[in-house]
């Protein structure tokens, strides 16, 4: 087993996990990148880690789905032995965007299933590994769940979005409180506008909000933004604190007059 840091960062092969899966590649660490279809963008994404001083190890699976989960946790621990580090990036957003009251049922179950539901039970089965880790006298690992703006912002035509993200800030806190008599910290990071490959379909929109004073800092923010904020964590930039929203979204987050 490799001497290096050991992390999985879930849906790494693209847009803000291959910006995660990078910045820790350069710090040294061994990344395990979860992906659910797209082969090609993990096998790119794990060389460029590579390249930039890492090691990577593909690790193919739904993590909404409890069997295809179950094999994710045991590829992970295969690869890695045990974890330092646990990213819940993985996420989509409804593949049609309409209004809350049009809401089906299906895209509801679907969202919940990949923002939610999925990462809340693979920290679970990591967290107890991580658990015994300790217990045996190991040091603890960290977990950062990523999470959204649209959390604490109403977006009515992708409400299981919102509802999911607003999800994953309670499920950061709990975690936190849970895990803290084993020292494992537990942090959310909250990203802005990224661009990526997800919000391309509304880039002109942003482009012009942001052109319109949208954000104090004026520009996109970019996967590598978030990459920056994990690695600080990763490295133990924030000892002192755990259960703590951290927002890189260019200060959207304020009320300005």
């Amino acid at each position: 087993m490799s001497n290096r840091r050991q992390a999985l960062v879930t849906g790494g092969g693209r847009g803000i996990g291959r910006g995660i899966v990078l910045a820790l590649a350069a710090e040294g660490w061994h990344v395990a990148i979860n992906f659910r279809s797209n082969r090609e963008a993990a096998e790119e994404a794990a060389a460029a880690a590579r390249g930039a001083g890492g090691e990577a190890t593909l690790v193919p699976g739904n993590i909404a789905d409890p069997a295809s989960r179950a094999e994710v946790v045991a590829a992970t621990l295969d690869a890695c032995g045990s974890l330092d580090l646990l990213v819940n990036n993985a996420g989509m957003a409804p593949r049609q965007r309409v209004d809350l009251l049009e809401m089906g049922e299906a895209s509801y179950d679907e969202v919940m299933g990949v923002n939610l539901k999925g990462p809340l039970f693979l920290t679970q089965a990591l967290a107890r590994n991580m658990v015994a880790r300790v217990a045996s006298g190991g040091s603890p690992g960290q977990i950062v769940n990523i999470g959204s703006i649209s959390g604490f912002t109403s977006s009515t035509n992708r409400s299981e979005y919102c509802i999911s993200k607003a999800g994953m800030t309670m499920m950061t806190a709990l975690l936190a409180d849970c895990l803290s008599p084993w020292g494992i910290n537990v942090y959310e990071i909250q990203p802005g506008m990224i661009e990526t490959d997800m919000t391309r379909g509304v880039k002109a929109k942003y482009d012009a909000l942001i052109a319109d004073d949208l954000t104090p800092i004026p520009r996109w923010g970019q996967p590598e933004d978030i990459g920056k904020a994990v690695a600080a964590i990763a490295g133990g930039a924030l000892p002192f604190s755990t259960g703590e929203v951290i927002r890189v979204d260019g200060g959207f987050h304020m009320h300005r007059l």
